[in-house]
């Protein structure tokens, strides 16, 4: 069986499969592997969600990234509020693209009035990015509905778990959705799923023709005290989660959401990042 030390030793080592980067960046060959054996390139990739970088500065949060070698963001409004004029979101937009950082969502946006629903859906045009993470109310999903229609933008509802009476578990947001146009999805954060009471690999195969994105975190309790840590050290079974990510063949981000020492976030992101790719470099 393989366990999270030998995960730590493939991600630290460098040992990983085609199309892996390094916890640094740089792609590396497995030790001791003849040619042709390599396991396929997965389909999905590794991002952050922005919510990481809640109390990081932009410029540190890309050098983050940079030493994680993890170019895909969500991104928060922390570095672009909701009511950003065009050239304000350029400048951020461009500054990110300089660094070689792919923006390629916006969120979580909570939208609690029609006013909300359409500066999202403004501020996601503006921005050019093709997707929203967001949590609307209950009320508001026929009309954001007509917003993903007129703005042919997919929309990617977010679950809060047990804090939030609002989509706490991707059930729920299925029961909403199911009959909506298809580009209306869930983006399933394992975390607070498991905290619900939900299994997060039973939901990504369950509900996997709406899963557009995917919040990656651990957790220490499968309740509502349970409290992100780095990943590896919870109870979610990442290796599972991981399977069935390649089961179901998916195509978007996994994207870490880490939210312990949000001051200081470096080492544990750098583990949580270098576990989840031991974890995909295993056979």
């Amino acid at each position: 069986m393989n366990t999270r030390r030998q995960f730590l030793k493939i991600a630290g080592t460098g040992i990983l499969a085609a199309g892996v980067t390094s916890v640094y960046g740089s792609a590396v060959v497995p030790l001791n592997e003849p040619p042709g054996t390599l396991k396929p390139a997965d389909l999905f990739n590794i991002g952050i969600a922005g919510y990481t970088f809640f109390e990081i500065p932009v410029d540190k949060a890309i050098e983050i990234m940079k030493r994680i070698g993890v170019t895909n963001l969500s991104l928060k409004d922390v570095y672009m509020p909701l009511n950003s004029t065009q050239e304000v979101i350029t400048a951020v937009m461009d500054k990110f693209k300089a660094a070689g950082i792919n923006v390629y969502t916006v969120g979580v946006i909570y939208m609690e009035t029609r006013q909300a629903v359409d500066q999202a859906f403004e501020y996601a045009k503006m921005a050019g990015v093709k997707m929203i993470v967001c949590a609307p109310n209950y009320e508001l999903l026929s009309y954001a509905e007509k917003k993903v229609k007129q703005y042919d933008l997919r929309i990617a509802i977010h679950n809060h778990g047990p804090d939030n009476p609002i989509f706490p578990n991707a059930t729920d947001i299925w029961n909403h959705i199911k009959d909506m146009d298809p580009r209306i999805g869930i983006c399933l954060d394992i975390g607070h799923t498991i905290r619900d009471g939900h299994n997060p690999i039973v939901d990504a195969e369950r509900y996997s023709n709406r899963l557009f994105d995917i919040h990656i975190k651990d957790v220490d309790l499968a309740t509502r005290a349970g409290k992100t840590i780095e990943m590896g050290r919870g109870i979610i079974d990442i290796p599972g989660f991981v399977d069935t990510l390649r089961k179901i063949k998916y195509t978007g981000m996994c994207s870490l959401e880490y939210e312990k020492d949000m001051k200081d976030p470096l080492a544990g992101i750098a583990e949580s990042i270098g576990y989840f790719k031991g974890v995909m470099a295993r056979k």
